[in-house]
């Protein structure tokens, strides 16, 4: 059984194309069923979804009550998947689903997570720049292997699943949520095209947010970070204090550098402002993690029973 989850914005004119190729690319070689998660479209997807469950009896729809971000979507459908490996979809055909065997085929080498790579990636440059940063992220502070790169096009193993939807936080990011289960993880090359309609609604901002999600869910590194940098400003501080006392001893008429007074106070101020910054985050997160922000919350359900997996 294959369980395929698709977050859907804003597709009315995409969503029912990725649903019927699906259906030609599995046919009768894959038990399947898809799951569509609607994560606040202001379009006519969910009329459009709607009209999928009713036409097509493998297909689930869960309706969101607003925009809650992909990743919390995902989270979603993912407490409804019946499958024994569940995949990944974007809504947009810039995935192939005929693509898909590939996954398939490679996870059952034993592997427990399997990355479809984009050999030639069509997402704009700012996205690029934006899936650059959140791959290095991922590879310094989240121990990342070097090979894989995190996509949204990938297939996961049930008993992984079942670890994942453990996790309650607000903030949910999916490539942190697998790296601390396991390392056994997979890649496939896979062919990505261009986008048939509109533009990508992850713009270069929704990925910064996603990469803080990432380091300061699952990582501490930054804050020990903060501090590396403070005790080496605090040492390149002493050492110019040195110099400077060295300076006027040595030539009395050496007038006080203004310039250099001002560099320093903006260069310490800075650093002193984006450390308190990262330990507001942190601790914002927690004060939100303690008020029960939702994950998600999900207003209407189609061809879903209530029995989570």
């Amino acid at each position: 059984m294959l369980s395929i989850i698709i977050p859907v914005f804003n597709s009315e004119k995409t969503i029912e194309k990725v649903i019927n190729r699906v259906k030609l690319t599995l046919g009768n070689k894959q038990k399947f069923e898809v799951i569509l998660v609607n994560d606040g479209s202001y379009d006519n997807t969910y009329i459009k979804c709607i009209e999928i469950s009713r036409k097509f009896n493998f297909v689930k729809f869960i309706n969101l009550s607003k925009n809650f971000g992909q990743h919390n979507a995902i989270l979603a459908g993912l407490r409804y998947a019946k499958g024994d490996n569940i995949a990944f979809l974007d809504d947009d055909l810039q995935t192939p689903p005929e693509e898909i065997w590939k996954l398939i085929d490679k996870i059952e080498e034993g592997y427990d997570v399997v990355y479809g790579n984009y050999t030639n990636k069509k997402h704009n440059l700012l996205r690029n720049i934006g899936s650059k940063i959140n791959d290095m992220m991922a590879s310094i502070l989240l121990k990342k292997p070097k090979k894989v790169k995190i996509t949204s096009y990938f297939i996961i193993r049930k008993y992984l699943v079942k670890e994942i939807v453990n996790y309650i936080g607000p903030y949910p990011y999916l490539g942190g949520l697998i790296l601390r289960i396991t390392n056994n993880i997979g890649v496939v090359n896979i062919s990505h095209k261009e986008r048939l309609y509109g533009k990508s609604h992850y713009s270069f901002l929704s990925l910064l947010k996603l990469w803080i999600n990432g380091f300061t869910n699952f990582s501490v590194k930054p804050l020990r970070i903060s501090l590396f940098f403070g005790i080496l400003c605090s040492l390149i501080g002493f050492i110019f204090s040195v110099v400077l006392i060295i300076r006027k001893l040595i030539d009395p008429l050496v007038p006080l550098g203004w310039t250099s007074i001002i560099v320093i106070i903006v260069f310490f101020s800075g650093i002193q402002l984006i450390s308190i910054g990262l330990i507001g985050e942190y601790v914002g997160r927690i004060f939100l993690s303690q008020n029960n922000q939702p994950q998600y919350v999900i207003k209407e359900k189609y061809n879903i029973d209530d029995n989570k997996n």
